[in-house]
Parts: structure tokens; C-alpha cells; sequence
């Protein structure tokens, strides 16, 4: 196991040393040890939990049905379309009947055309990667969190075999984005502790605090690929950590979305309006399975 030191916790978590020292002499950092007078920590040792933290009866649901293995309910149909739709933006050819499938047999069935390998391991991918925002959506968000599900996101992929594409890390090689440059590999660390700093700074979130995270995210571009993904699985997480009605961007809703990304910071209707459609959308969701909200 790799242990780290208080500042180097602190450091990859975006949190003042003091604090994570408290929590240590509190015992709530599972697994350090003190050793003289320094403590060490596991590296993947999670944050405490906040105190008392209210839980939306849609993560309540989500969370039941995910541990019962309910099909049917709202848990299936989540983990089935925000798959689909979001592995679909980034050029998936697999259909939402085969995603359907893999989620519920897991395997892929028979097809007439041939079928992408990467294509069908990032959508299991994916569906772990959801099970993870449910499980943990009441942690601070962090950028070991943003790794992990990077990391899990691409395991097994063609990608994960090239050295360079450094999968669950931050990107070594320039990238860019509709045609945009993004954020140089050499400032993307800092860039994205700034980000989470001033985000979970905020004593409470909004809808456009989300929104805004998601924009500035891709506009960083931090990983190889996956960066997409990555940050619609956030907003998931972020708007289910804060009692907001969390929404999918579908293949109807792309060219507005991308639009709306990068219109932000001249014209926020465009990319809130869209976020609203798609919250708007997943509401006749809980709607139909009396989910409160």
C-alpha cells in the first residue's frame, strides 16, 4: 500500500493541510498511522463523509435498487441511457437496445455488422463508472475521484495498452477539442486544483455552479480522452450530491450542448436552456416512477 504525507493528501485533494491533520487526530482518515510525529495516509484513502448529510429520495432510490439489483426501476433505466447517450456523443456505434443488453445479460448478442471491442468494454465501463457517482455522491469532489473514473472508464481499452495515453492521469501529450486548444499537459494539474478549489469552496451548489465546473473541465481538457465522459459523470454526481434533479445530454440535445460549451461566458443560456431540457426530460423520468424531487 503507498502511504503519502499530510501535505501531499492535502495537496491532491485540494484541502488545507490543518484540516486533513484534524482529521487524522480524530481518527476519521481509515488507515493512517502516525509515525513519530508525522502522520501517513494511504494514498487512496477516501475523504470522511460529511456529517449530516441529507439524501435526495432519487439517490435514495438509486441506491436501494442498485444494492437489491431491482431491474425495471429508475437505477436500470439511468445506468442504460446515460450510458448510451454518453458513450453515442463520443462516436459509440453500439445501439441503445445493445447497451440495453449488455447491461442486463452481459453480453452483446447477435449483430449483423461487426461490432468496436472498445466499444463494448467502456460501455461495462461505464456502467461501473455510474455505480461509483451513486455510491460516493455525498464525497467532496476531488481530483483523485476525477482519476478513478477516468481510470475505470478506460481500463481494458485499446488505449490503456499504449504507454502514452497514461490512463487514470492526466494527459503528456497537447490535445485539443472541436478544433480548440485546450489547456497544456504541463498546467493541467494546477489548473484543475483551482477549479475544485474554488468550487468546493462554495457552501452550496447551484445548478450554473455545475454547469460552470463542466465547461471550465472541458475547456481544460485533462485527460488523453475520455473527457466527456468523465464530466457528464461529474455533473451526474455533483447534481445528485446536491439534491438537484441530474439530467442526460442525448444525441438529440449534442449540437446544442456543444454549442452551449463553447458559447459559455458570452451567452450561458445557451449550454443552461440546453441542461434544462435534459433535466426537464429525466423529471418525467422520476415522474413516472413517482420519485419525488
Amino acid at each position: 500500500m503507498e502511504f503519502v504525507t499530510v501535505s501531499q493528501y492535502a495537496e491532491l485533494h485540494g484541502l488545507p493541510e490543518r484540516t486533513v491533520r484534524n482529521w487524522c487526530n480524530a481518527g476519521k482518515m481509515e488507515g493512517a498511522v502516525l509515525v513519530g510525529k508525522t502522520w501517513s495516509i494511504p494514498a487512496d484513502c477516501p475523504l470522511p463523509k460529511k456529517g449530516k448529510t441529507r439524501v435526495s429520495p432519487l439517490l435514495k432510490r438509486l441506491r436501494e435498487e442498485k444494492e437489491g439489483q431491482i431491474r425495471g426501476g429508475i437505477y436500470h433505466r439511468t445506468q442504460i441511457d446515460l450510458t448510451y447517450n454518453s458513450n453515442h456523443i463520443e462516436g459509440s456505434r453500439l445501439t441503445h437496445e445493445q447497451t440495453r443488453y449488455i447491461f442486463e445479460t452481459n453480453t452483446i448478442g447477435i449483430s449483423d455488422e461487426s461490432v468496436n471491442v472498445d466499444d463494448i468494454v467502456e460501455t461495462t465501463n461505464h456502467f461501473r463508472c455510474i455505480d461509483l457517482i451513486i455510491e460516493r455522491a455525498d464525497e467532496r469532489l476531488s481530483e483523485s475521484f476525477i482519476k478513478e473514473l477516468h481510470r475505470t472508464l478506460k481500463s481494458g481499452t485499446s488505449d490503456s495498452r499504449k504507454s502514452w495515453f497514461n490512463v487514470g492521469e492526466y494527459k503528456i501529450l497537447p490535445n485539443e477539442v472541436g478544433g480548440m486548444e485546450t489547456c497544456p499537459p504541463e498546467q493541467v494539474h494546477n489548473r484543475i486544483k483551482a477549479l475544485l478549489a474554488e468550487y468546493n469552496a462554495k457552501t452550496s451548489k447551484s445548478l450554473e455552479d455545475i454547469i460552470d465546473l463542466h465547461q471550465k473541465f472541458e475547456t481544460i481538457h485533462p485527460f488523453q480522452d475520455g473527457n466527456g465522459r468523465v464530466g457528464r459523470l461529474i455533473m451526474f454526481k455533483e447534481c445528485l450530491s446536491n439534491g438537484i434533479v441530474p439530467f442526460i445530454i442525448t444525441e438529440e440535445l449534442k449540437l446544442f450542448y456543444y454549442r452551449g460549451l463553447r458559447e459559455w461566458g458570452h451567452i450561458n443560456g445557451f449550454l443552461t436552456d440546453t441542461c434544462l431540457t435534459a433535466q426537464d426530460n429525466y423529471k418525467a423520468l422520476l415522474d413516472y416512477f413517482k420519485i419525488k424531487y
